[in-house]
């Protein structure tokens, strides 16, 4: 399904290669102010081309806003925004598979017929109009005092310090490589030139942090908020991986530890620590909301790898020629961001009616 949400409904469309990328936004209420300069700001964090660390596909990414918005303030009706696609090289893919990549399951489920020009319908590409409804999001949020926020956690087992404070994470706002810790942010960047120099790539772990999220959204079992957030995130090209909070670490501790102990801090409950992330039983507990993705290397790569001919049905090898991302860490960070943004969207709407 290209489609998601109930309350705030996305239809995402396009193919890498195709003439644009797109997606269709329903449920906006009329009215919202969008400031499209603070949008474009966001959606440049995710554009390639830009340093030695990305793609050098050269995109501008300029939204083209077809539906739903007058004057700079949403009409009700579906946004639909438009993504146009300049500068494929589309002779720079072969028929062979590629490797971790989408091609053969989509080869098998739509009999040869799928658009795997730079990964089709399947491409990181589909990330672009993401980020778009993402933005437009966090710009809502923002208005009801709940702020998003992103930081490169590891890269290539390269790990940035840990959080010291929400005033700290929040700092990072808007950097091109938001890390903590300088000397780590070097050690990453100088591994993924090293990598890149070998024909080769690396994954990391993308954090992600919302503040002044209420208390009780999410339903009990199918409807938790973990549910919601992992099923956007995992729609990620990459994601293999979403923890919260502590995350997979809880798994070797006592209760004793894992546990939050609860205090009272001007008559609302708190808790001392936030192991859990900010949510429990599926609900959010007004703690700051904060998730972990493990995203994997960049699959395209230029080292000689076995794989098939579908056409010829022979095996082969290949060396993946063309531009691609060393590492999309810093890239897909942005994405992450959307995607929690997107999701709290949603809770609150399903939590307080219409926001």
């Amino acid at each position: 399904m290209n489609t998601w949400g109930n309350n705030i409904r996305l239809a995402i469309f396009g193919e890498s290669h195709g003439p644009a990328v797109g997606i269709v936004i329903d449920g906006l209420p009329a009215g919202m102010i969008i400031n499209m300069d603070n949008l474009s700001s966001f959606m440049a964090r995710r554009r390639p081309g830009q340093n030695p660390f990305s793609s050098g596909r050269r995109e501008a990414d300029r939204p083209a806003i077809v539906s739903g918005l007058l004057d700079g303030r949403t009409t009700g009706a579906p946004l639909c925004c438009l993504i146009y696609n300049n500068d494929t090289r589309s002779s720079d893919y072969d028929p062979k598979l590629r490797p971790g990549h989408a091609d053969w399951p989509a080869w098998l489920k739509f009999g040869g017929l799928a658009d795997l020009r730079g990964g089709g319908h399947f491409s990181g590409r589909l990330t672009a109009p993401l980020v778009f409804a993402g933005g437009i999001a966090k710009q809502v949020l923002a208005e009801r005092g709940i702020h998003v926020f992103g930081r490169i956690a590891a890269i290539g087992g390269i790990e940035d310090r840990p959080q010291l404070s929400a005033e700290e994470f929040a700092g990072l706002a808007g950097a091109a490589f938001p890390v903590f810790d300088r000397k780590a942010a070097k050690q990453m960047q100088e591994a993924i030139l090293a990598a890149q120099a070998e024909g080769d790539s690396l994954g990391g772990i993308g954090e992600v942090l919302a503040l002044g999220v209420p208390a009780g959204l999410g339903e009990p079992f199918f409807g938790s908020a973990e549910s919601l957030i992992s099923s956007l995130l995992f729609s990620i090209p990459a994601v293999k991986g979403v923890e919260f909070g502590a995350g997979f670490a809880l798994a070797a501790w006592h209760g004793s530890a894992a546990n939050d102990p609860l205090f009272l801090e001007n008559g609302e409950v708190r808790s001392k620590s936030n192991h859990n992330g900010g949510i429990l039983g599926g609900l959010t507990t007004g703690m700051p909301l904060l998730v972990r993705a493990a995203i994997k290397p960049t699959p395209s790569i230029s080292k000689e790898q076995h794989t098939v001919n579908p056409l010829a049905m022979k095996e082969s090898t290949l060396n993946i020629v063309g531009r691609h991302d060393p590492c999309i860490v810093p890239r897909a960070l942005p994405a992450l961001e959307a995607a929690l943004a997107l999701c709290l969207l949603e809770l609150c709407s399903n939590g307080y009616g219409q926001v």
